[in-house]
């Protein structure tokens, strides 16, 4: 292997993580190399810098074209292929998220909704079913989620990463918000006002009602 020792320990990283992430080791030196080269490289090159055979090199740029994990480019005065992975990482893991979406939790979604479908007389099926529900249910929530992420530009993606547990304030903020918009609407008191109260005057009836409940009396 002809490359700098930094290039080196990363290509023989993802080479090595490649089995546990569903491709094989070629592939994942492949991609590795790629990723990190400053200019695009055809199969000659890549072969040569990792030791690999030509058909081994042809084969592994076949499957990374099939998870749009590179890009093809020609160059002028140059019959070969050349190539490159994209700059934008957040690109990168846009496009692994879709292709992991299409080919495993596709499969798996369209399998749960046939059967929830069903009406399941057995016992243990009727549980069964009540489990693959939640599984449905948490699956479409977090696809419905992921196209949401799909659409936002990068500068968007980076600036919801870091927000992290703000979010989860943010959340409370609106929760309170919706809570008092709410009570005004309904004349019920919220349960941050209902503390706010000194103790007993809660159970107090409204004055007005008092006055009515007077004029009822007195009428009679």
């Amino acid at each position: 292997m002809n490359l700098a020792p930094l290039t080196q320990r990363f290509v023989l990283h993802f080479g090595e993580m490649g089995s546990r992430w569903g491709i094989n080791r070629t592939v994942g030196q492949i991609y590795a190399l790629l990723y990190v080269s400053p200019r695009a490289l055809n199969a000659d090159d890549i072969g040569e810098a990792l030791g690999f055979s030509r058909s081994n090199v042809s084969m592994g740029l076949k499957e990374l074209q099939s998870w749009n994990l590179v890009r093809l480019q020609h160059l002028p005065n140059d019959r070969r292929e050349y190539f490159q992975a994209p700059e934008d990482v957040w690109a990168i893991f846009r496009t692994l998220a879709e292709e992991r979406r299409k080919r495993e939790i596709d499969p798996t979604l369209s399998m749960l909704r046939d059967a929830l479908m069903e009406q399941p007389a057995h016992e243990d099926d009727i549980h069964a079913q009540a489990r693959m529900k939640q599984m449905h249910d948490l699956i479409e929530l977090m696809t419905g989620w992921l196209a949401d992420v799909q659409k936002m530009d990068s500068a968007t993606l980076v600036s919801l990463m870091k927000m992290g547990a703000k979010v989860a304030k943010l959340l409370e903020v609106k929760d309170k918000l919706t809570s008092k918009v709410v009570a005004g609407l309904t004349g019920k008191p919220t349960p941050d006002t209902m503390a706010a109260q000194p103790s007993g005057v809660a159970d107090h009836k409204p004055a007005g009602r008092i006055f009515d409940n007077t004029n009822d009396k007195e009428g009679s």
